[in-house]
């Protein structure tokens, strides 16, 4: 175990300098040039040459990225123009209310996808088998940010029972924090649920097929005893892998939901980055976002191999 686990924590090496090259590449390829965003279109030229040399922008690329990694092992994510603070403070700050969100987000989506594939994977071919098909069709084919806003329409301003935007409002407290999550955890869970469904439902109907599961049945073993404790812990590999990929596509599809929903996070911060063309915050949040993905794989391997022992034979 342990020397699979050190090969595939060497193979997140080169994932990891390919993340931080895209990630400065992308400053590269924005239109437009830096000095506009820090000195004003109305800068004289003087002042942008200065500017340039004292950020490093007249050297070469292949420089500008090697002093780029040198400043990410030291942890400097460099300065952002849109809060005047350094950019790895204002993720720090907002790493926990994303997290927070997408973990609320993962746990609704396993919680109910892998119950609802259970359900729809013992009757196959039944009504909620099809039901259960239609509905994981009606899930991916919504995008989260129309999901997000029919749900502040109908349940924000129509029937005024949840806070549409923020975290918190009057005095806070954890049941004002739950409201204020309810709304943008259901929008973020549903396409991932959709997902977690959908395979536990496949790998589900693979494993009661087999030859053991009918010599269960012959012994005269109760038919949810065989699903709960002989089936389903079999099948769980493949959906641990499908939770672990949908965790991080849901820390990237945060950036909608927390637009939405004005959730004050990594996606919101980016978005405010976006829109002032604040590079080294875009490319922080990227690359934090990036990294989370890979040790999130990383970690998804490792119970993989722990739940099937031949991955570690292999």
């Amino acid at each position: 175990m342990f020397t699979f686990v050190l090969r595939r924590a060497l193979q997140t090496v080169p994932v990891v300098l390919g993340v931080t090259l895209a990630t400065f590449l992308l400053s590269q390829i924005i239109p437009g040039d830096p000095t506009d965003v820090l000195l004003g279109p109305g800068a004289s030229d003087e002042a942008r040459e200065r500017l340039r040399t004292a950020l490093g922008l007249d050297r070469s690329m292949v420089v500008q990225y090697l002093y780029y990694l040198g400043n990410l092992a030291q942890g400097d994510f460099g300065q952002s123009f849109t809060f005047a603070r350094p950019v790895i403070e204002v993720l720090a700050d907002r790493m926990a209310n994303t997290a927070l969100l997408a973990f609320a987000a993962i746990a609704l989506a396993s919680a109910a996808g892998i119950a609802a594939g259970t359900w729809a994977a013992v009757r196959p071919g039944s009504l909620r088998d099809r039901g259960l098909t239609v509905g994981v069709l009606f899930l991916n084919s919504m995008p989260s940010f129309w999901l997000g806003l029919v749900l502040i329409l109908i349940f924000g301003l129509h029937l005024r029972l949840l806070p549409v935007s923020g975290m918190s409002s009057g005095d806070g407290g954890p049941l004002n924090l739950m409201a204020h999550m309810l709304l943008p955890t259901v929008t973020l869970a549903a396409w991932s649920l959709a997902a977690i469904a959908r395979m536990t439902r496949s790998s589900l109907l693979e494993v009661i097929n087999s030859d053991y599961v009918r010599t269960a049945r012959s012994r005269g073993v109760g038919e949810a005893r065989i699903v709960l404790f002989h089936a389903l812990p079999n099948a769980m590999p493949a959906v641990i892998t499908v939770i672990g990929m949908q965790m991080g596509f849901l820390l990237s599809g945060a950036v909608l939901t927390e637009t939405v929903f004005s959730w004050p996070g990594i996606g919101l911060a980016m978005y405010q980055a976006i829109s002032t063309r604040d590079i080294p915050l875009i490319q922080g949040g990227i690359l934090v976002l990036a990294l989370a993905f890979v040790a999130i794989n990383f970690a998804v391997d490792v119970l993989y191999a722990y739940f099937n022992p031949k991955i570690k034979l292999a």
